[in-house]
């Protein structure tokens, strides 16, 4: 085995392509053909979109636990640890085992330069192989049509929702990027587009494959009802379902498209509605408005793009804070700034901005002219502070010692933020 813990493998996987983001499928079939079939014995759901991908992939998982099935999960990126990324039957791997495979991967790979992500992906695939799952749930990391996830045949795909980001590799139009997420679907398997309001292009490739379409709003729906909601598709009656443990309306939208992915491999894997009420109300997923309680709460929102900050934006409307919120900021080089603030800069009394450990990190003086520069063009109250610190913990530590008890620090605007955040304030 080239190394013997997961720290050594991980640093040299960075340095083993010269582009951190190489996307294509060639490099992985080829290492993939000599390491299993593209099809699983087993069925698979594949995830993809902008934002809901975690959401959904953890709702599947637990709908399927509660069920009775054994499941692997494979989402990325983590927060706090590389072995996030691979779940089995919701435990994290461990680190034995996912050296074990990259040395599988190591191996058959010869002299191909993986990228990190395309490292990790095979790792995870040949996991699942060896684990033998009931089911098999696969986030896609960027894109779709050339994410290395896509090298596999899902049994049935789930696209979320499509918004302008990673324009420098899907394209600068919202048509763009969603011909590279519908990459994902195919010919004669359910095709389920979990957003009423998706880019005409997504829909039209999904039935140019001769998938199986869904769509939210469409081909099924949900609404509000007392104390829950209801979940309907085709003609049948509607189901009386609980709100799902994950905060904020737009969450409706991601169980609604899960269970739509769910009903689409009944025949092979029956699930009970007791079993997806109680998946609903079981799931857990850190990061995705998380709220710590407290004086001063606490709020984590690993939000990073204008449609992950607005669902953020209403998240924080209908919280009940008491007191004021303050923000602490910190978001990567390539996101579009602007964007995440529009709809937040009225939102907060006070900002305090760092910049993570992450070489991709927005420079915090660079992010300091951008808040202003946003509360200005917004013609919002000039917020009482606006300070630059030299990192997350800093700006975290700074934000909380000005709270009120009954004030809300809200941290956002990437995962490595929530992460220095998480490790900061003690709860890694």
């Amino acid at each position: 085995m080239r190394f013997s813990n997961l720290d050594a493998w991980l640093r040299w996987q960075e340095t083993l392509n010269p582009r951190t983001i190489d996307l294509g499928l060639d490099r992985v079939r080829r290492v993939w053909g000599r390491l299993g079939p593209r099809r699983l014995p087993f069925p698979v759901i594949t995830v993809g979109g902008t934002n809901g991908k975690g959401s959904c992939v953890a709702m599947l998982e637990a709908v399927y636990r509660a069920a009775g099935y054994r499941t692997v999960a494979y989402t990325s990126p983590h927060l706090l640890r590389y072995t996030e990324r691979i779940r089995r039957e919701g435990k994290e791997v461990g680190e034995d085992a996912l050296c074990g495979a990259f040395d599988r991967v190591d191996r058959a790979r010869g002299e191909l330069p993986l990228t990190y992500f395309e490292f990790g992906t095979l790792a995870a695939l040949d996991l699942c192989l060896r684990w033998a799952p009931d089911v098999a749930i696969l986030e896609v990391g960027l894109g779709g049509r050339l994410d290395a996830v896509n090298l596999i045949d899902p049994d049935v795909a789930l696209v979320t929702t499509i918004a302008r980001d990673h324009m420098a590799w899907l394209g600068e139009t919202l048509d763009a990027i969603a011909g590279e997420k519908a990459g994902i679907f195919r010919r004669g398997r359910p095709a389920i587009i979990g957003s009423r309001t998706t880019p005409a292009a997504l829909r039209a490739r999904a039935q140019d494959v001769g998938a199986q379409v869904y769509q939210l709003g469409q081909e099924f729906d949900a609404s509000q009802a007392a104390g829950g909601w209801h979940w309907q598709a085709g003609g049948a009656a509607p189901l009386a379902m609980p709100l799902p443990t994950l905060r904020g309306p737009f969450q409706l939208d991601n169980a609604a498209a899960v269970l739509m992915a769910v009903s689409g491999l009944l025949e092979r894997l029956p699930v009970p509605v007791s079993a997806m009420r109680q998946g609903l109300q079981r799931v857990r997923l850190a990061g995705r408005f998380q709220v710590i309680p407290g004086e001063p709460t606490l709020i984590l929102d690993v939000a990073h793009n204008g449609q992950a900050a607005e669902s953020l934006a209403a998240n924080l409307r209908a919280f009940p804070c008491r007191g004021r919120r303050h923000a602490v900021l910190g978001v990567l080089r390539d996101k579009a700034v602007a964007e995440i603030l529009a709809p937040l800069t009225s939102l907060f009394a006070t900002w305090d901005l760092g910049q993570s450990e992450d070489p991709r990190a927005l420079p915090v003086a660079d992010l300091e002219a951008a808040v202003a520069g946003a509360s200005a063009a917004a013609g919002a109250a000039k917020p009482a502070s606006i300070v630059a610190h030299g990192s997350i913990a800093d700006a975290l530590h700074a934000a909380r010692g000005r709270a009120d008890a009954d004030d809300c620090v809200v941290v956002f605007g990437s995962f490595t933020t929530v992460e220095a955040a998480l490790r900061g304030a003690g709860l890694a």
